[in-house]
């Protein structure tokens, strides 16, 4: 990972949309700062079109995707794409599943919940899993005490053998039945919603993250950045971003907004 200040200068101004994820990207110990979030206000009226992609649940993008200054959200790991109409004051949801499927998955990971906490100790279901609609999320280290790597990598394990997609972020495994993930729903967002084909296009766009669920992003993206607290992630990454930020988290989100504002 090269430092941020060696992208180079007439890639910034090229930039016309940039990609991040939440939690430990935006957000610092847990809050959305004021300067984070400003960041995000001075990106989009710059003309830049900014679309969160996060693992955190349905609720909460319905919620982001209707009172942030953001173009849409990529929500669940790549579950469904929210996109508020506000002219016309209308939400578009797209998922991955049809409702039928969506409900059946959710009895089963439910009963696949109840058998990784009994199977690993210190873990809990994340307190977002009722506002989710496709995915289990289950905490290691948000509202509980941190779990060491190998407790993690058990939580893995256990999702896997039960035939789940299993992903870790910087704060919850999530698993979910399928194949998606959040690229796929990414470059289908941009066709369907904004016609950008974003194979052709994704030289002009930045994807900012922090963790191993970020991984075919960072492998996807030229310009892919990560902030500082990746590093802790060093090893287990799969494939790591072109950049790195100095700052960390929602620091290092306004580093990367900072300089791409100053090349416009």
């Amino acid at each position: 990972m090269s430092p941020l200040i060696d992208f180079p200068v007439p890639a910034r101004r090229s930039i016309r949309g940039l990609f991040c994820d939440i939690d430990d990207t935006l957000t610092i110990g847990g809050r959305l700062t004021a300067d984070a979030y400003g960041a995000v206000e001075r990106l989009s009226q710059a003309g830049l079109r900014v679309v969160p992609i996060t693992g955190r649940p349905a609720g909460w993008c319905d919620h982001i995707a209707r009172m942030w200054p953001v173009a849409a959200v990529v929500g669940e790991n790549g579950a469904f794409y929210f996109r508020y109409d506000h002219g016309r004051r209308m939400m578009r949801r797209l998922f991955a599943d049809d409702a039928a499927t969506r409900a059946a998955n959710r009895s089963r990971l439910g009963a696949i919940g109840e058998e990784i906490l009994k199977a690993v100790p210190g873990a809990a279901v994340a307190a977002d899993q009722p506002y989710r609609e496709t995915d289990l999320a289950i905490d290691y280290c948000e509202d509980v005490a941190r779990l060491p790597h190998e407790t993690v990598d058990r939580i893995v394990e256990l999702m896997q053998a039960r035939g789940l997609t299993a992903k870790v972020s910087s704060i919850h495994v999530n698993g979910w039945f399928g194949t998606y993930d959040k690229l796929g729903m990414t470059k289908r967002l941009m066709i369907e919603e904004f016609a950008v084909d974003l194979d052709a296009e994704r030289e002009r766009h930045v994807f900012v993250g922090d963790s191993p669920n970020d991984a075919p992003l960072f492998a996807y993206f030229p310009h892919a950045v990560g902030v500082a607290n990746i590093r802790g992630f060093a090893g287990g990454l799969g494939h790591e971003p072109a950049y790195v930020t100095t700052a960390a988290a929602g620091a290092g989100f306004r580093e990367l907004a900072d300089l791409l504002l100053a090349a416009r």
